[in-house]
């Protein structure tokens, strides 16, 4: 939840005209250090395009950027912690698993096992760089560790399962819905290969603030859900309750990752309102339904015929409420018709609103790596 209390007295940015008059000031906080500079307030602190020292993590502005990187320790967990006996057994026996059941499953760790690698190189090589706010970039340092452990995760359910490792580590290269995916949102790095790009224009401002709701809202808030769905229902059937395991933990960890996201966003918006223009917001909207039609075509692909409680059709249904929500979140208005979630189920694994609770009675048992029940 963003605080109100703290950034509604924060004072405008300057005008881009008013940025260009003024010496350039070093965002990285590795440059020469400015022994005449004074003690950082809080109403210095922005989120992009800040001109106080950002080694100075006190006084803190946004308590909730804090409270995250605190939630986020308090989640640490290893993919070794979690026993994979009963899935191996389950995948080397003959009728354990569906063929279309086998698909799915190959399909989604193909999509997953670069996804998170893509996510952890835009936040170090991007959104690090250009998040000048240091209570955001000490979450950003916990988020990438947390993105390491979940490429971590997949090499271990590869491993363990004896699954061909260049297959499903490539997938993204080679099975068509999990390219389109991956080849729209590195649409969304292109500042990576530009080491001249800075922020403090209109344009660079929308360009970032565009790349936050790509990787935030889209890539981790929409298309990660198609797969925590699949997994997630073959759990609940006691089939792969190893992977279902270490999925809910991931998921945990991306829920508080879009949480951040969002709240980022919202508070950029706050601090430089004449970056969401209406022109943008349609922009944004158009983004959020492209994403949601692809990920359709990648259930389609990943289940051409579906397995038990689960098939194309209802997540793309599912899809459209995820997209109409996060369109909510973003205060935009809905970019399909109004729907129900057709997964209820879902709801104690996904629903932000159950975080804290989780967070308040599941602590130890999720940072040992507790077993999740499944009944």
């Amino acid at each position: 939840m963003l605080d109100w209390s703290e950034t509604t007295a924060a004072t405008p940015l300057p005008t881009p005209l008013a940025l260009k008059s003024q010496p350039a000031i070093d965002q990285t906080g590795l440059g020469v250090i400015d022994r005449a500079g004074g003690r950082v307030s809080v109403d210095h602190k922005r989120m992009i395009n800040c001109r106080a020292d950002v080694n100075q993590l006190l006084p803190l502005k946004y308590r909730w950027a804090w409270e995250k990187y605190l939630a986020g320790c308090n989640n640490h967990w290893m993919p070794t912690e979690v026993s994979m006996q009963a899935d191996i057994a389950l995948w080397k026996s003959r009728d354990g698993l569906t063929e279309d059941e086998r698909r799915a499953i190959k399909r989604n760790l193909g999509f997953f096992a670069a996804s998170e690698s893509l996510v952890a190189n835009n936040i170090v090589l991007a959104i690090y760089r250009h998040l000048t706010n240091p209570e955001c970039r000490q979450y950003l340092l916990r988020q990438s560790f947390e993105e390491a452990v979940h490429t971590h995760t997949f090499q271990y359910i590869v491993e363990s399962l004896g699954l061909d490792e260049g297959e499903l580590f490539n997938m993204y290269r080679e099975v068509p819905s999990i390219t389109d995916k991956a080849a729209w949102a590195l649409q969304h790095t292109q500042h990576l290969e530009d080491p001249d790009f800075r922020t403090g224009t209109p344009e660079a401002d929308q360009a970032f603030l565009r790349d936050l709701v790509a990787f935030y809202v889209i890539f981790e808030g929409m298309w990660f859900y198609t797969g925590f769905a699949q997994i997630l229902s073959l759990g609940r059937r006691n089939k792969m309750v190893g992977i279902a395991e270490q999925y809910q933990y991931i998921l945990r960890d991306e829920s508080i990752h879009l949480n951040f996201g969002i709240d980022v966003i919202n508070q950029i918006k706050i601090e430089n309102p004449h970056l969401w223009t209406k022109a943008f917001q349609e922009e944004i909207r158009a983004m959020i339904r492209i994403a949601a039609e692809l990920e359709a075509a990648y259930g389609r692909d990943t289940m051409p015929r579906g397995f038990l409680g689960l098939n194309a059709a209802l997540c793309e249904t599912y899809m459209h409420f995820i997209a109409n929500r996060r369109c909510a979140q973003l205060g935009l208005s809905r970019v399909f018709d109004e729907t129900e979630n057709p997964f209820p189920w879902m709801s104690e694994a996904m629903d932000l609103k159950k975080e804290k609770n989780f967070f308040e009675t599941r602590v130890i048992e999720y940072q040992n790596g507790g077993a999740l029940d499944w009944g």
